[in-house]
Parts: structure tokens; sequence; C-alpha cells
């Protein structure tokens, strides 16, 4: 596919700069660009990681997906091995902000409640630079997560994207085939939209 290419190491450092140019006000972002930059790594890494970029003319990447099949796995194995790496990079925004040191907690210390299975994969980021939007870069990143998650033997992809002012992003899933199968409020009262996909036999 055009422009679109695997995620190795060395797209990190501007992987994590699409990330807190697409997401500034999100938790992830609030942990810095060291624990972002050990995340990613550990996507990239990991057997069971699904990551691609979008790069621009020059060879720089403007826009990512990553996620990884049976995420639910992923998570646990991650945090029993690298609980002490995420706790140290998350420190800095611990100190700067105490009150958050309950969701710190939350995110480093307690395996999420994603989906199990090696049949499904799990969506967990993206995003493209703010000047490429609406020009088909995430089309063609979703797309390229949807054919390798089908060629790893995966049957659905399910993410999660929040409900409240957030139209454009619910409406950009939906119009590439993702249904909402479960509304649910996160311990600190975002409202959020878990979506699915079966993938068919082809994926192109």
């Amino acid at each position: 596919m055009e422009n679109i290419f695997p995620t190795n190491k060395r797209h990190i450092k501007d992987v994590v700069l699409v990330h807190i140019s697409s997401f500034p006000d999100f938790f992830l972002s609030e942990l810095g660009s060291k624990f972002l930059f050990l995340f990613y790594s550990r996507i990239v890494e990991a057997s069971e990681g699904i990551a691609f970029v979008y790069l621009n003319d020059s060879g720089i990447p403007t826009g990512f997906v990553a996620g990884t099949s049976n995420p639910r796995g992923f998570y646990s194995r991650l945090l029993k091995r690298d609980w002490l790496a995420f706790a140290l990079a998350a420190i800095p925004t611990v100190l700067r902000k105490p009150a958050i040191i309950g969701r710190v907690a939350r995110a480093v210390f307690h395996p999420s409640d994603n989906p199990v299975g090696n049949d499904l994969a799990g969506l967990f980021s993206i995003g493209v630079l703010p000047e490429q939007q609406r020009t088909g870069v995430g089309k063609k990143l979703v797309q390229a997560f949807l054919k390798e998650s089908k060629r790893r033997g995966c049957n659905r992809v399910f993410l999660t994207t929040d409900q409240d002012h957030n139209d454009a992003v619910n409406a950009f899933y939906v119009k590439h085939g993702f249904s909402v199968k479960r509304r649910f409020v996160t311990p600190e009262g975002r409202r959020m939209n878990e979506y699915w996909i079966t993938l068919p036999e082809h994926v192109l």
C-alpha cells in the first residue's frame, strides 16, 4: 500500500510526536514522551504487535496505527516484564500532577479489561498529523491494520474511543465498517464507545 510501512524502532520518536500532536489533552500524552516511547517500542518489539506508519515524501512518519493480536494477553505480559520501567517513566507526570496518581497506578499495575483471544486484535491507537487529516491517510492505516490482523488469523478487531466531543472520529470508524457493541464509563467519568468489526475472508 502506497506510503504505508511496518513500524520499526527508528520510527518511534516520530510516532510519539504524531501521537502528542493528535491527542494533546489525552491521558497517554500527559504521561509524556518517555512513557509513549516505551509503550510504542514494546508494541513494535512484540511478536503479537501490529504497527504501521505513513511516511511522507521525505520518509518521515506523519501518521501511525498500533495494536496487537490477543490484546489482554499482551498487556499482562508487558506489565509483568516492564512495570518498573513504565512506573519510572510516569514519575515526572505524577510530580507535576499528584492528583493523577490513581489513574497512573491503574494504568501501570492493572491489566486492562480488553477481550482475550488469539482470533481477535485490538487497535490501540491511530494518529495523523493535522495537516494530513482528511487526505485518506487514516483510511490507509486502518486498512493496513485490518489486512495484517487477518493475515495473522484474526477474525475480529475492536477499539475504544470517546463518545463525547468526538463526532468526527466516531463517524470515521462507522464509515469504515465498525459498529458500536458496548458503551461504558471509565472510573474518571469518560463515556466510551467500544467498536468491533468482523473481517471478511479477503481484506483489501
